[in-house]
């Protein structure tokens, strides 16, 4: 099933397992059960530490495997066949099980073995979903290290009646106990923070605790990791805080326009930043939230929600964006039960089903071409009397037959029955008609939003509240900087980004210098 090439690449890293590794796999006869079983075989070929035992089962769960390791207690399993996305979290689970050290700090590891409770924990994932393995091999991880963790990673496609039944329209979706747990995009750390009673007051305290940075970055995107690097190669004291490390990049499927990489996913592009900054002595923040800006004295504030607040002789604002929403009654109501934002991740669920993209730019186009080849059809609503996409994106919009353009066109209401979207309104905007459109799920691509209402009185934002920023990165607040898709730079792109965060740092830096020279000068004349 696997080809040479990857059987190589897996052999080496099998290599590093330090421990038998006993698999049990689950089939009931079906094709699916098979070629499962010839993934694993290939698998258990490389090398002799794994061996792998069949248990016939009609259950609803087969195909499916555990993992496991002699004298362990690990309860970690696979629904279905990890390939696509998954393939990593499978090779990942598989060295983990076999006594390989994870790759994270020392200190999340003792977090995950302290953590007092039974939790079992189910993730629903496509195979197509770029988000989906940054939860499973979290919560794989948290499997292997406490006993009292148990988690089965689900793929969705292969269990549509457990899917219906749950009524999951959006992934990763996590289970805990039975009971929702999260969507979305979820790391290590968060899902500790959730679970583990006191972690925030905890990393609040030990935030406390800081001295001032002489740079201060507020977003952990391209913009904020090269103004971090930029400025801690000045060998200035440089600290980043960040709601999520690599922000809407993480959300990124695929990265073919960031000169000298001709091609790369989000996740991976983010993990490299981060990878990057932590080569410098950079005091990194993350899953942090900034709520002010202020000035006290010689430095500024910035207030956490944690209850934390960060000082610095200077601040670069690195906040991002975020995917607009309509603002119409009933988005919010059905979010993530019928209306996403993400057709990588969520299309497969929508196999066979009507569905509707919002927005003619590029990204709705090409969601309206990804999902064409999945659901049953496919309805491009588009405020303009005009498509904005790319020419030949167009083209290939036209040349497929379950798709249906409607231009000058405005969504009202997303409808549904209480529990999942049954249908939208829009209306016609030249004839003032208004027209329900029966369907299943609503893909939403209409642009970005900055993340900066938390700033608004304290630095100059533009009228789409993007902050207003001049030839250095400088804003309106002295000693205050900002780059990237928060603010009015045009043409939101990640080589943009990382170009403005390096030039902000080196505005902030050269106010440094400018701002200490007189005070210096003054010491040394007493």
């Amino acid at each position: 099933m696997l080809d040479d090439s990857l059987k190589g690449q897996l052999r080496a890293y099998l290599e590093k397992v330090v421990r038998p590794i006993e698999v049990r796999a689950f089939v009931n006869g079906s094709a699916k059960s098979r070629e499962m079983l010839d993934l694993l075989n290939d698998i258990a070929s490389l090398t002799d530490k794994i061996t792998v035992e069949t248990v016939e089962d009609t259950s609803s769960r087969a195909p499916s495997f555990a993992l496991t390791s002699p004298g362990q207690t690990i309860n970690l399993a696979f629904a279905g066949i990890p390939l696509g996305h998954e393939f990593t979290s499978l090779v990942l689970a598989l060295l983990q099980v076999g006594g390989h050290p994870p790759r994270v700090e020392q200190a999340i590891i003792d977090q995950i073995r302290d953590l007092d409770g039974d939790f079992t924990f189910e993730t629903y994932f496509s195979l197509s979903c770029q988000n989906c393995p940054d939860v499973v091999q979290a919560l794989n991880l948290m499997a292997v290290l406490n006993p009292r963790i148990k988690h089965v990673a689900i793929d969705g496609a292969l269990f549509p009646e457990e899917v219906a039944d749950r009524q999951i329209m959006s992934v990763p979706t996590v289970y805990l106990n039975g009971q929702v747990f999260g969507q979305g995009r979820m790391e290590v750390e968060q899902i500790l923070a959730k679970i583990d009673t006191g972690a925030t007051e905890r990393a609040a305290e030990k935030l406390k605790g800081l001295e001032p940075f002489d740079v201060l970055v507020v977003g952990g995107g391209p913009a904020g990791a090269a103004a971090a690097v930029y400025a801690a190669r000045k060998g200035i004291r440089t600290g980043v805080v960040a709601e999520r490390f690599g922000g809407q990049v993480l959300d990124t499927m695929a990265i073919e326009n960031f000169i000298s990489v001709p091609h790369t996913e989000g996740p991976a592009f983010a993990t490299a930043l981060e990878q990057h900054v932590k080569e410098y002595p950079v005091e990194i923040m993350n899953l942090q939230r900034a709520e002010k800006l202020s000035r006290n004295g010689s430095f500024f504030e910035v207030a956490l929600a944690s209850g934390a607040v960060l000082k610095s002789k200077t601040v670069i604002l690195s906040t991002g964006a975020r995917w607009r929403q309509m603002g119409v009654p009933g988005e919010n109501d059905y979010r993530n039960k019928g209306v996403a934002y993400c057709p990588h991740c969520d299309g497969p669920l929508f196999k066979g089903k009507r569905t509707a993209v919002i927005g003619g730019g590029n990204s709705g186009v090409e969601a309206a071409i990804d999902l064409a080849g999945i659901v049953a059809h496919v309805t491009l609503i588009e405020f303009d009397t005009k498509l904005r996409a790319d020419e030949v994106l167009q083209r290939k919009l036209k040349s497929l037959p379950n798709v249906t353009v409607l231009l000058n066109a405005r969504t009202t209401e997303v409808q549904g029955d209480g529990k999942r979207v049954t249908g939208l309104v829009y209306e016609d905007r030249k004839s003032g008609e208004k027209h329900t459109l029966p369907l299943e799920g609503i893909f939403v691509q209409i642009g970005l939003m900055p993340n900066t209402e938390w700033l608004k009185g304290t630095v100059d934002l533009s009228p789409r509240g993007e902050i207003v920023t001049r030839a250095h990165g400088d804003t309106s607040l002295e000693g205050v900087f900002a780059a990237g898709d928060c603010t009015t730079v045009p043409y939101k792109q990640i080589v943009i980004a990382v170009g403005e965060g390096a030039k902000a740092s080196l505005g902030a830096f050269d106010y440094l210098i400018r701002v200490s020279a007189p005070a210096e000068n003054e010491e040394k004349a007493a």
